[in-house]
């Protein structure tokens, strides 16, 4: 019979033997894309882990920074927002900065206590650029600070038997209570009437005699070192307290 293919005999495909393990060469083939995936894994997660750090001490410095323009008595936190980081410490120039602080003091001018209580501090920074060491300028700089009635009182030197709560978006209603012989409320305003200055004034003592109100007939409050570029823009009364809003434009902080 002809035709077909010819298949070795049994003794001919014993011969052969079994199939002999793979080559050395064959073997490094394969592993090489598992070296290499695993070192680009690994550079990666350097690079993320330096990157964090570089930023971790950055905005450590910041807030250092911070701490000495507005002269806070405590270390605020901050934020430095956006992935990489080394790109952005690599120009000096920060797209967006969040500093948050909490239970600060600032020194101020007023009639009464000189350190000014704040309760919360929330500022948000666009456009920050380093200059030297010790320098820096912010293209746009937003921050509102809160205030308490009981804070605001100190600082004014008024008397305790006064309490103060929240009567419209600008006003505060000052009760009086005198060893519980005589109770009454007046009607107070607070305003922005300066750049850096709040003034708290009574628009309708009602039957308060203007001794037993003391300062709160008419005092200010003024925030001495509020950086350069930034002045308050509003104040409102919250039910927290006494909320000032601060703007800033190509404002500049220093150590």
């Amino acid at each position: 019979m002809t035709g077909g293919p010819t298949r070795p005999l049994p003794e001919q495909r014993n011969a052969q033997g079994p199939p002999g393990p793979p080559s050395p060469a064959r073997g490094r083939r394969r592993r090489w894309p598992i070296i290499t995936a695993i070192t680009v894994v690994v550079i990666l997660l350097l690079l993320v882990v330096s990157d964090f750090v570089a930023k971790a001490y950055t905005e450590n410095q910041m807030a250092s920074q911070f701490q000495s323009s507005l002269e806070l008595s405590g270390r605020p936190d901050v934020t430095i927002q956006g992935f990489p980081f080394g790109t952005q410490l690599i120009a000096r120039d920060f797209k967006t900065v969040s500093v948050t602080a909490s239970n600060e003091t600032i020194n101020v001018n007023s009639v009464g206590s000189g350190l000014l209580k704040i309760a919360s501090l929330n500022a948000t920074l666009h456009g920050m650029h380093i200059h030297g060491l010790n320098s820096a300028t912010v293209d746009q700089f937003t921050a509102t600070v809160l205030v308490t009635f009981t804070s605001l009182g100190n600082v004014g030197g008024i008397p305790s038997s006064i309490t103060m709560t929240p009567d419209g978006p600008n006003q505060v209603k000052a009760t009086v209570n005198v060893l519980g012989l005589f109770s009454d409320s007046a009607t107070v305003q607070v305003s922005k009437s300066g750049p850096n200055q709040i003034s708290v004034k009574v628009i309708d003592a009602g039957w308060i005699p203007s001794d037993v109100l003391g300062n709160l007939l008419n005092f200010s409050v003024s925030i001495p070192k509020l950086p350069a570029g930034v002045t308050i823009q509003s104040v409102s009364v919250t039910p927290q307290g006494v909320q000032i809003t601060i703007t800033g434009q190509n404002t500049t902080l220093s150590q």
